[in-house]
């Protein structure tokens, strides 16, 4: 399909079935997804005065998020979690984003990537060791140990810091997700001074990222010019140091440090939950990885160079990802009146890319609800459009942290297979929640069992 005149009409709910979606809305986001993908590739969904379209195929998601881009601001969601984020990356638009881009972008270039290899396997090797203390000895929250790891992968790589100090980070960034759903459950409606237990917890959750901020800040300046200058946090001090207004410039570096703490561990942490909570419903995907595991690494930790040689791994965390995407949902609010594959896009319209649901689309995907790594085989030639599988996003606007990202999940799945098998609990429920990122809601309990 082509982009081309206006002239179709979206399908969606109408009744019953719409007032259904006004609930959904508000109490379970994927279901309301779900249930609008059923309707076709495009939908249009009343609510109230206001009307969420719906897009669900690549060459619509090529069209909003690459094509076209620059007619598109971030949407739904990521608008009202601008209060409780501020202006950084994730929220940021305009001059102020791309300025925030160029600072940050050449910590993720390549070269220095692969440089930061060694931190993530010595980081995933600790994560090995926590887990060898727990071996037989009840259910461990994966949750929590996989978001303890990449807080640290994260402080080694790119602001060159021990986070280890800072046990409420994990904590505050909680509340300060509770608070961006909240504010896109309510519109940002309420104000922020009512006194309201969330709001209340919220305040207290920022002030403390303020002050762990402040300290990582203090820190760095204290240990002179010079001191690790290639990483992300010596890059924001030294764009903020002309900042004539202090007040502006304290405020511009917790903006973009909170983004760049919250999203570079939460997603991550979500893939690993996901990957290996898959990888326990199916015994034959477990040998595998452990069999490339011990070709590949033998007893060694692994280098950067492993990455192309860890084939399957990757694959199994790519296949994670296809049906729990880190970023489960990707917002648009439309600058000006446009029309995608014949049909019209109102001026401010909210415009909705599920990469959930296009990443279940049956056209591109056989039996899109079953897990098989084979899918990403790189042996195996597909017709599949590019923008068929979208987890990190697309367009400008692409995840930059991707390459890192998915060089600590490969590391980290295989070095865990390699040791152990990790077991869920017998009819443990695992209910996938959506936030800013796609995790398990409650946390993922799992044993440590001796491979079997």
């Amino acid at each position: 399909m082509t982009v081309a005149a206006a002239g179709r009409t979206f399908s969606g709910p109408t009744g019953a079935a719409l007032l259904r979606s006004l609930w959904q809305l508000g109490q379970d986001r994927l279901g309301l997804m779900t249930s609008a993908a059923r309707y076709g590739d495009a939908v249009r969904l009343g609510v109230g005065s206001r009307s969420l379209y719906f897009f669900n195929h690549p060459d619509h998601a090529k069209h909003v998020l690459a094509d076209n881009s620059g007619n598109y601001t971030k949407g739904l969601g990521l608008v009202h979690a601008r209060r409780a984020l501020g202006d950084g990356l994730l929220t940021s638009e305009g001059e102020l984003w791309r300025e925030q881009r160029r600072v940050i972008q050449p910590v993720f270039q390549a070269k220095r990537v692969a440089g930061q290899a060694h931190a993530v396997a010595e980081e995933a090797d600790r994560l090995i060791a926590r887990l060898r203390a727990r071996r037989g000895r009840g259910p461990v929250n994966l949750t929590d140990e996989f978001t303890a790891l990449t807080l640290g992968v994260l402080g080694r790589t790119l602001l060159d810091a021990n986070l280890d100090a800072f046990t409420t980070v994990g904590a505050a960034f909680e509340e300060m997700q509770n608070q961006a759903m909240f504010e896109m459950a309510s519109m940002s409606m309420v104000p922020m001074w009512v006194p309201l237990p969330q709001q209340l917890r919220f305040r207290r959750a920022r002030r403390e990222l303020e002050r762990i901020v402040g300290r990582l800040v203090a820190d760095r300046t204290a240990r002179g010019e010079g001191t690790g200058a290639d990483d992300a946090l010596s890059r924001l001090i030294a764009s903020t140091r002309d900042e004539p207004d202090p007040g502006v410039a304290r405020r511009r570096m917790r903006d973009e440090l909170v983004t760049l703490l919250l999203a570079g561990h939460e997603t991550t942490a979500s893939t690993l939950g996901w990957t290996f909570h898959l990888i326990n419903q199916d015994p034959r995907v477990r040998v595998r990885l452990r069999e490339e595991a011990i070709d590949v690494l033998g007893g060694r930790l692994p280098e950067y160079a492993d990455l192309a040689r860890l084939t399957y791994t990757k694959m199994v965390v790519s296949e994670a990802m296809r049906l729990y995407p880190p970023v489960w949902m990707l917002s648009r609010l439309a600058r000006d009146a446009d029309v995608v594959d014949g049909y019209p896009v109102p001026a401010r319209a909210d415009v909705l890319i599920c990469p959930y649901t296009l990443h279940r689309h049956p056209a591109f995907w056989p039996e899109p609800e079953r897990f098989d790594p084979e899918r990403f085989d790189p042996e195996v030639t597909t017709d599949r459009p590019r923008y068929a599988y979208v987890p990190f996003g697309a367009g400008p606007r692409f995840c930059v942290g991707n390459h890192l990202g998915l060089m600590e999940a490969v590391f980290v799945v295989a070095m865990v297979s390699r040791e152990f098998d990790l077991v869920a609990p017998v009819g443990q429920p695992v209910v996938a929640e959506p936030m800013l990122s796609l995790r398990v809601r409650g946390g993922l309990s799992m044993t440590v069992e001796p491979v079997s």
